[in-house]
């Protein structure tokens, strides 16, 4: 037996993201939605993380452009705005709780998480941080991270994986993924191990030196 929370990053997308809800609802899952803040702008987009906010997902803030991990970005300034303005975006789909995921650089839990400015700016606008303890990497093998993803589950008591709603392909596994996840004995839900919540709601809970670059 172990649990296992899910969570999906960089949507939604329109060809994708509806089929993911489909299975999730099936099933009586409930997840959370780390978006991207400028596809929250497109209102197709919009309306998609709405339906997911109605149905019980939670929706987090995963940065406005996903394009460069904040303990590499030189600009403090412009690193602070990709949180500000995608919480702006979310308004009234985002929860009490402010939950944000940081962009890892392919997954990477390193220092190019963070830098201490956005530790602070996290802290002081009560952010909670949620990072990860599994990424099967179904973005880059859209056909093969199932069995990677399952491995991954069965080596520690709680998972809290990251999945991508987007146009790979690879969430046409999900429902597979899910069946061999229950037979092997998951039990699924939606909060996160208290081991990848490193900031909540601006309290520092866990030492997070390793995340954070030496940039101001």
């Amino acid at each position: 037996m172990f649990d296992l929370t899910l969570s999906f990053d960089n949507g939604p997308e329109p060809e994708v993201t509806p089929g993911v809800l489909d299975i999730l609802g099936r099933r009586d899952i409930k997840t959370t939605f780390f978006v991207i803040g400028e596809k929250i702008a497109d209102p197709p987009r919009r309306t998609l993380a709405e339906r997911a906010r109605a149905e019980g997902h939670w929706i987090g803030n995963h940065t406005y452009t996903h394009a460069v991990p904040f303990g590499r970005q030189p600009d403090a300034a412009l690193a602070e705005s990709e949180i500000a303005d995608t919480q702006a975006a979310l308004g009234d789909l985002a929860g009490p709780e402010r939950l944000f995921r940081p962009y890892g650089g392919g997954g990477a839990l390193n220092d190019g998480l963070f830098r201490p400015s956005i530790v602070k700016y996290l802290e002081r606008e009560r952010y909670t941080c949620v990072l990860w303890n599994a990424i099967p990497r179904d973005w880059s093998d859209p056909d093969g991270w199932v069995a990677r993803a399952l491995d991954q589950c069965r080596a520690q008591s709680w998972t809290l994986m990251v999945l991508h709603d987007l146009p790979t392909g690879a969430m046409r596994h999900l429902q597979r993924f899910l069946d061999n996840a229950e037979d092997a004995g998951a039990r699924f839900r939606q909060d996160f191990p208290p081991d990848c919540v490193p900031i909540r709601r601006g309290e520092r809970m866990l030492p997070i030196d390793d995340y954070v670059s030496d940039l101001n």
